[in-house]
């Protein structure tokens, strides 16, 4: 996506206003009924139907004819990006439901409670998601692969499961972040035209000191509850879950990885237990149908999301922040804030870390050039600030699936993902005492 081509779209707040629709929607109903003490308050409006008003205004609002605009809607549906989260929601359905439905949680689950001591539970998840991600460099691979053991422990140890989706989330985005094979780290680089290893070390100086307080700050919350364990049978049904994170340590494809823990957790369910093949296959469908909420929004945020952009809204936000920066004192340390401005902002509306990266490095790129800013220093900013908002938005993909696994609203999710809020501080923090 290159900057000639925004240059050519006329920015307009007013195509931001779907997404306003949505969120006041999809936030503010939920959180109307639980002040009213309804149960599972955010889930009484589904949110692929809280964001179809948001679809019909981005439609109306579009300066094309109906068909072309329904045309750009399907091509933003159809993005490579948008698919690959959604075969990846799939792939992890199969692999929990399997897993679930032949023991493979329950043996791990047993197995991580009596080696590892219960008040590390959340730091230990945090760390583990961590370096799954870096190897991986996919935080959705990381939480397909992670959450079903996550949740299990929880349960068994008596720890509120949103605070282990928040621990599981905060070590996937970091990962994502610092991982020098993640597609963020590819884009942020590769707009901003610097080394891998020059990026990794500004951005290793942020990411390590606020992995390191929210290690403290998971420590400081762990239950440490005694948990009755239960002697280990069939321990073999945990080798799937072992394949699994030697394959993702190794760096291998997200697919390949779930695909093989899907047919490894079935296989060796088969062995241990009465599990055909049959129910093996339904296993996996339903595990399909368990991700059918989140799979619809993605599709719809993806679509909406390229209307607002035809129409000018990601334009009106980079030419907003543009304009505040040229107007400040210290315009270096402006530009970082605008870097960072307009990355965020950008991720808001697209709702995805990588694509906000591209949508927006053009602009950012000749902003760094203009105020002497190091190439590498701007694509650490750019990835650190995608990374921040992808992990704090409701709708964004890593919310959406954990909440999913875990059955709890993403709001809940996001509301215990202190990685990504420590993170922006200290980012912010570097900004003031680097300029």
């Amino acid at each position: 996506m290159s900057h000639h081509r925004n240059l050519e779209i006329k920015a307009s707040a007013l195509a931001l206003l779907p997404l306003l629709v949505f969120l006041s929607l999809f936030v503010g109903v939920g959180t109307i009924l639980h002040l009213q003490k309804v149960e599972f308050a955010f889930y009484q409006l589904p949110a692929p139907i809280a964001i179809l008003p948001a679809i019909v205004l981005a439609l109306y609002l579009s300066k094309e004819r109906l068909n072309d605009a329904i045309e750009q809607f399907l091509k933003g549906m159809g993005n490579s990006n948008i698919m690959t989260m959604c075969l990846i929601y799939l792939l992890a359905g199969a692999f929990s439901a399997v897993s679930s439905a032949s023991g493979g949680v329950d043996v791990v689950v047993n197995l991580a409670l009596h080696a590892v001591p219960s008040w590390f539970l959340l730091p230990g998840f945090f760390i583990v998601s961590g370096l799954i991600a870096t190897a991986m460099g996919t935080s959705m691979g990381t939480i397909a692969a992670v959450a079903p053991i996550a949740l299990g422990l929880a349960q068994s140890a008596g720890i509120e499961p949103v605070y282990m989706a928040g621990a599981v989330l905060g070590g996937a985005m970091f990962g994502d972040n610092l991982s020098i094979i993640s597609d963020t780290t590819i884009a942020a680089t590769r707009t901003q035209g610097c080394d891998m290893k020059d990026k990794f070390r500004q951005n290793v100086f942020i990411a390590l000191p606020a992995a390191l307080v929210t290690i403290l700050l998971l420590f400081a919350l762990g239950q440490s509850t005694p948990i009755a364990t239960a002697p280990i049978e069939n321990w073999y049904n945990a080798l799937p879950y072992l394949a699994i994170l030697i394959l993702a340590l190794s760096g291998m494809n997200v697919f390949v990885v779930l695909f093989s823990g899907t047919l490894l957790a079935g296989a060796f369910a088969g062995l241990s237990m009465d599990y055909s093949a049959l129910q093996w296959g339904k296993d996996i469908y339903q595990g399909f149908s368990n991700m059918q909420e989140i799979f619809l929004l993605s599709l719809f945020v993806g679509g909406l999301s390229e209307l607002m952009r035809r129409q000018g809204g990601l334009a009106f936000i980079q030419a907003w922040v543009g304009n505040k920066v040229n107007k400040a004192r210290n315009p270096s340390r402006a530009a970082q804030f605008g870097i960072a401005l307009i990355t965020g902002l950008t991720n808001i509306g697209v709702a995805n870390n990588t694509v906000a990266i591209l949508v927006s490095g053009d602009l950012t790129r000749q902003m760094a050039t203009d105020y002497k800013i190091q190439p590498a220093r701007s694509a650490s900013l750019m990835d650190i600030f995608a990374c921040v908002v992808q992990g704090l938005i409701p709708y964004g993909a890593q919310a959406l699936l954990l909440g999913s696994l875990f059955s709890l609203s993403p709001v809940q999710v996001i509301s215990a993902s202190w990685y990504p809020m420590i993170l922006a501080l200290l980012a912010i923090y570097s900004i003031y005492r680097k300029s």
